[in-house]
């Protein structure tokens, strides 16, 4: 009796080897993982830890579940929930039914996991964006003034650190967002300030009783410690009839290295012409060489900065806009078109960055970039030096001023500086003798 054939399947011949299951959840074609695909897998896991006992998601948070779920890879996010502390430190809120705002984040340990998470809630509309170092720069200040024992020193910390020092901190960024070294230089002038305080106390002197001889002692002394940050504190205090020392401002002499306009060519012509670079060192370099920006102010551009017409690329330093030459922009175009930070988390792609981070939503920081400069050999305040000293010697100051986004009376030094004085050049011009006119007389007739 012949065996009668199994029936054929109505759907087909049967799977290759290769062909990849179907998920049962979401229909896709995948790699099942306790019978669901990855992302089906991970959409629970974020449900366990975002969503509350029916795995429903706050309004707050579907930014970003939503982001982390449409990642490319989602072994990726995976890997970030196994290995980082963003997933504790949600549950710790979670559990204390605390609202996830900025000052509970602030109320947690500082470390890199939190401002990570931040980051990651900022860039997915989980929380609002702020100025992290302004942020982290009145948190400092609160900190260190109300660990000093003496009252009255507390008042007047505070008066210079949030009355002079924020105030004019928040109108030298104009809105925007402070820079890590504006952080570091705020610090440097209160602790500053703390030392020439604890020096007198040691004395039993406070600034009001102190003299300029005991003024003049310190500075002798191998205690003071930033004197010239000192000086400032010192002078804030005698505008304001708080003390009656004086402490002049040092006036600057002009750079204090060599100007090697030779090197800076080199290097720029290096950068111009290496294709082995990446396109994103080169621009920077060529930005500290030709045009005498600081890390910190290259690390800000955005997109809104490059205005690109036709086969004329602008760049916005200042008021006035830059017209880049050939090859840097070129080399500009191809930085916006393919320009791509590292943050694996909470970047979709939309940052507004010219040079992005490490961190969603964030620019590369001005440490970093200064580093890979060094790297090719660019010393970047030798190398602004060398070309502010240039610039100023072939431009007035006032257009260095509107082109390069400087303050005019740093144009107007450096322009002493380099003996490029326009003022006393048009002063000298207006002084020629102009030469006598010519009168027709009768015999020309």
């Amino acid at each position: 009796m012949p065996v009668p054939k199994a029936p054929q399947l109505l759907a087909g011949p049967p799977p290759s080897a290769s062909a990849k299951p179907f998920c049962p959840a979401c229909t896709r074609p995948g790699r099942r993982n306790v019978g669901r695909c990855a992302r089906c897998t991970l959409d629970r896991r974020l449900r366990n830890l975002l969503g509350d006992e029916h795995g429903e998601i706050p309004a707050e948070l579907r930014g970003l579940c939503q982001a982390l779920l449409t990642v490319e890879c989602p072994s990726t996010v995976a890997s970030w929930l196994d290995r980082s502390a963003a997933p504790e430190i949600l549950r710790d809120l979670k559990s204390r039914t605390r609202p996830l705002t900025h000052q509970s984040l602030d109320e947690l340990p500082a470390g890199k996991p939190v401002e990570h998470l931040r980051s990651v809630l900022v860039a997915t509309g989980a929380l609002p964006p702020r100025d992290e170092q302004m942020a982290r720069l009145e948190r400092w200040i609160t900190i260190t003034i109300t660990g000093r024992n003496d009252h009255g020193e507390r008042e007047l910390l505070h008066r210079y650190a949030v009355w002079h020092l924020l105030r004019r901190l928040r109108h030298r960024t104009g809105g925007a967002e402070t820079t890590y070294s504006q952080l570091v230089g705020a610090r440097r002038h209160v602790r500053a300030a703390i030392t020439l305080l604890d020096w007198l106390a040691t004395r039993d002197l406070t600034l009001a009783s102190a003299r300029q001889g005991d003024l003049d002692a310190w500075l002798t002394s191998g205690e003071a410690v930033g004197r010239r940050e000192a000086g400032h504190f010192v002078r804030w205090a005698s505008r304001h009839k708080l003390t009656s020392l004086d402490f002049p401002a040092t006036r600057w002499g002009g750079p204090a290295r060599v100007i090697d306009t030779e090197a800076r060519w080199e290097q720029a012509r290096r950068l111009l012409n290496d294709d082995a670079l990446k396109p994103a060192d080169r621009v920077a370099g060529l930005l500290v060489l030709l045009y005498a920006q600081w890390p910190s102010v290259i690390s800000r551009l955005t997109l809104d900065h490059v205005k690109a017409t036709g086969t004329t690329v602008r760049l916005h330093l200042g008021r006035e806009p830059v017209i880049l030459p050939e090859p840097l922009a070129g080399l500009v175009r191809q930085l916006t078109a393919a320009r791509r930070g590292h943050a694996a988390l909470g970047d979709q792609g939309t940052s507004p960055w010219l040079f992005p981070g490490g961190q969603p939503g964030r620019p590369i920081s001005a440490y970093q970039l200064a580093e890979r400069l060094r790297q090719l050999g660019i010393r970047s305040g030798q190398s602004r030096s060398t070309a502010l000293f240039q610039l100023a010697t072939d431009l007035p100051a006032a257009i260095l001023a509107r082109l390069l986004g400087i303050h005019i009376n740093v144009a107007a030094t450096w322009q002493r500086a380099s003996a490029g004085d326009w003022t006393t050049y048009a002063a000298e011009v207006s002084r020629r003798t102009q030469p006598p006119a010519r009168h027709s007389d009768s015999s020309d007739n």
